[in-house]
């Protein structure tokens, strides 16, 4: 519990709580400013809070495969799971690529400005026009341009230029910064609604939102920053609705609801486009190289139609042409069946050298658009192209070095090696069997080379257009089972709930939290300039800092009262000052030597530095024994700054000096102070060495004889803490008073007295506390006894130190001490 108290004690050393409210109480004035000018300013900010709306939209991630899959799985492949799905949609929805196009599809670089008289607001979807620009030509970057319709078929648009003929603009086509060519101060200029504008620094479209405009209003837009907004939108917000399924709540905040739903809605219409044409990949580059074939092929059935009908004109051996169709027919189905088998080896060995050469392998040919059926072929393609579609889905959250890549990509090597071992054995089945087909094609010519020439050209014709037909068929077929497959993908994202204004007023920030805010900054300025106050306060303040500085005893405190001079206790008796020294006059005979408590008494009166109140003491305490009706002489010691003179109006032309260098007797500085009782002796005028003067024998013999001749002998000393003068004259002192003022005693000056207190150099010494401003800042109104006798207070209430912790500011410090000991 001691040591508890000894905390509590070292605290209330570095902080003194009763200071700080005294300081905080004195900074009433800065309370009120600092209120005020808050509170002036948060009204001001709550004229600046604008509406912020919300909006949000649900969609779905889910795997909707190809209904034709199980039949088709060469045109069509499983992308991957549903959460691999998720994790990319959310990836996309936040990167830099997808608000890049979401910016550019709604020109959300162009600001529409609407003033108002706090502030200007977003106008998007709110003017009765809508800006299309030209994103092929630089636009004036940044600056506002006004737009005023003029009537239903006109506008003005003006601004104000400076004196330079070229400004900064923005490609937004090309996403960099560009100069354009401007005119020079103001520039106003008509257009009509639905005409190009094709300035030097504008491109533009301008057209009316509805079929008739109200006439007068004024706008404001210009062209902004385009990466700004590009970086805003990536901030999207994006929750998974419950936490891990595969539904996404997308969400925005700002200003302008228009835009926030415009944004989301188009941000998952963009992504649902992208996705669908992701999954139709495959079919729409199949198509194409079908598409590419159909075009030779056609050509090719063309000429051999052709050819056909110009024989046909040419020559009448139709019957005997007839005749000799089964030979004619067998050699067509040998040649189909020769190009098919051509398609399939020329397609292994186009797989092979694109696996060789290349690493993307989306873009694969499906294997049955050359018939080949093989199911270790297709599945092992299918499962490389889905492997390559998974390894770029990934790229976009994970980093280059993760080791899902790696195992991804020994996965795709692994398929790789799998599908040259079915090249080479599949190439060696087909070669077979072409080598046989080539035999039966021998033996079909042998018997058609006799027949005669005329009949061979026709047949060869004839053979020639039903392959080229044939082959024309096997791609229409192709190409609508590819047509067939592409409209079966359904993208993977559906939408649940779009965004959309279902009227909410939106939130507004609370006004208020700006006034609390202002309340609290206002009380926390004078709080903290009170706490750093007290921080770097290091005089002593008050009695009970006396208390914590040192153990010599405090015998009393003397009050502040404004007054012409010194002498307060002869002019007014009766006030709590000359109380207070009569308290200070009732402990002294407590610490006298109880020996010879019979005989003259002599005290001192000193200090740490001038100004701290030993004259005011000294004259005061002199006064007191006087009226007392005791004979009482007072002494001024301080030979190096005289002052006693100055309140008894007597010259000091002669005085203790002039005794101490023998120019005159005792009885000749002896003076009548002009009141019964009290005589005073001055200083004199000011030595050269006044420390040898007080050292001298002959300062002893004056004090000795004084103490023969009066009842208290009062010694007005120099300070303790800058001479040594006061220390050679405390050894004739039987009691000494060490003055302590309020705010102007240093706390580190009774580090001095402490010393000599402790070294026994001065014997029965006491504080005294003056000065002391107003009785309830520091909770004092009272004398010290300590246990030597009984005192008045600075203004004679006779409160003792029990009595005046029912203070306000006493009971606080306490219950501080009492929650800091619990702690």
């Amino acid at each position: 519990m001691e040591e508890e108290e000894k905390d509590v004690n070292s605290l209330s050393g570095i902080f003194d709580i009763r200071q700080f409210f005294v300081k905080t109480m004195r900074l009433w004035w800065l309370f009120i400013l600092c209120i005020g000018i808050g509170m002036c300013y948060a009204y001001y900010k709550n004229q600046f809070i604008q509406t912020v709306h919300y909006a949000s939209s649900l969609i779905s991630i889910k795997d909707n495969s190809n209904p034709l899959f199980t039949s088709n799985q060469s045109l069509t492949f499983n992308w991957g799971g549903t959460t691999d799905k998720v994790t990319t949609a959310i990836v996309q929805f936040k990167s830099r690529t997808h608000a890049e196009s979401v910016v550019d599809e709604l020109q959300y670089y162009i600001n529409y400005i609407k003033e108002g008289e706090y502030y200007n607001t977003d106008a998007y979807k709110q003017t009765p026009f809508f800006i299309y620009a030209d994103t092929s030509k630089a636009q004036l970057y940044g600056k506002r341009i006004r737009i005023k319709v003029l009537d239903q078929e006109n506008f003005e648009l003006s601004t104000q230029f400076s004196e330079n003929p070229s400004g900064q603009g923005f490609h937004y086509g090309l996403k960099k910064f560009a100069t354009v060519t401007t005119p020079t101060g103001d520039w106003k200029q008509q257009f009509k609604f639905g005409d190009s504008i094709q300035l030097p620094f504008l491109h533009a479209l301008i057209e009316k939102r509805g079929k008739t405009i109200a006439t007068g209003g004024e706008w404001l837009f210009n062209f902004g920053n385009y990466w700004g907004q590009v970086n805003r939108y990536k901030g999207i917000s994006i929750i998974q609705k419950p936490e891990g399924s595969s539904i996404l709540e997308l969400s925005l905040s700002g200003g302008n609801k228009q835009r926030l739903i415009d944004y989301i809605n188009t941000s998952s219409v963009l992504l649902e486009r992208g996705e669908l044409e992701r999954k139709n990949k495959f079919a729409v580059s199949t198509i194409k190289y079908i598409d590419s074939s159909l075009v030779l092929q056609e050509q090719a059935l063309k000429s051999s139609e052709q050819d056909m009908k110009e024989f046909r004109d040419k020559s009448q051996m139709l019957d005997a042409v007839s005749q000799n169709s089964d030979f004619n027919k067998r050699l067509t189905d040998f040649e189909i069946q020769k190009r098919g088998l051509q398609s399939k080896l020329n397609y292994y060995d186009q797989l092979k050298s694109y696996l060789k050469n290349k690493t993307d392998y989306t873009l694969i040919q499906a294997p049955s658009v050359v018939g080949i059926q093989e199911g270790s072929i297709s599945t092992a393609v299918a499962r490389l192209i889905s492997l390559s579609e998974e390894r770029k889905r990934r790229e976009f959250a994970m980093r280059p070095d993760a080791p899902i890549f790696r195992e991804i990509d020994r996965d795709i090597s692994a398929i790789k090696d799998i599908i040259y071992e079915n090249i080479s054995s599949s190439k060696s089945l087909l070669n077979a069997e072409l080598n046989e087909l080539l035999v039966q094609i021998n033996k079909v010519e042998a018997q058609i080379k006799k027949l005669p020439k005329e009949q061979q050209e026709y047949l060869r014709i004839q053979r020639q257009f039903a392959i080229d037909q044939n082959a024309y068929n096997v791609f229409k077929a192709k190409r609508a089972e590819a047509e067939l497959v592409k409209a079966a993908n359904v993208s993977d994202i559906f939408v649940i709930d779009e965004a959309k204004d279902t009227g909410s007023p939106g939130t507004r920030k609370d006004s208020n939290i700006n006034y609390l805010i202002a309340l609290l900054i206002g009380l926390s300025i004078p709080i903290t300039l009170a706490f750093i106050l007290t921080i770097l306060d290091n005089y002593v303040n008050s009695p009970k800092d006396v208390e914590k500085l040192s153990t010599i005893p405090l015998i009393g405190v003397v009050g502040k009262m404004n007054h012409p001079t010194n002498l307060i206790v002869k002019d007014k008796p009766k006030s709590t000052i000359a109380e207070s020294f009569r308290g200070i006059r009732s402990s002294l005979h407590f610490i006298y030597d109880q020996e010879s408590i019979h005989g003259s008494r002599t005290i001192m009166v000193t200090s740490s530095v001038s100004g701290e109140g030993k004259t005011f003491t000294s004259i005061n305490l002199a006064t007191v024994f006087a009226l007392s009706g005791k004979r009482t002489v007072l002494v001024g010691m301080d030979l190096r700054k005289p002052k006693i003179f100055d309140d008894f109006n007597i010259e000091n032309d002669l005085g203790v000096s002039n005794y101490l260098v023998n120019d005159c007797g005792l009885n000749d500085i002896v003076r009548s102070a002009g009141m019964e009782n009290l005589d005073i002796i001055l200083s004199g005028p000011v030595p050269p060495n006044p420390s040898e003067l007080i050292m001298s024998r002959r300062a002893g013999e004056m004090i000795d004889q004084l103490k023969k001749d009066y009842d208290y002998v009062i010694l007005d000393t120099p300070p303790l803490g800058l001479v040594a003068d006061a220390l050679e004259i405390a050894k004739y002192a039987d009691a000494s008073l060490y003055l302590i003022r309020q705010g102007y005693t240093k706390r580190g000056m009774l580090d001095v007295v402490n010393e000599k207190f402790e070294r026994k150099e001065i014997k029965n010494i006491s504080f005294v506390f003056n000065y002391l401003n107003e009785r309830g800042k520091y909770g004092y109104g009272y004398g010290y006894g300590y246990g030597y006798g009984y005192g008045y207070g600075a203004y004679g209430n006779g409160y003792h130190e029990n009595d005046a912790k029912q203070g306000f500011l006493s009971k606080i410090t306490s219950a501080l001490k009492s929650f800091i000991s619990k702690k």
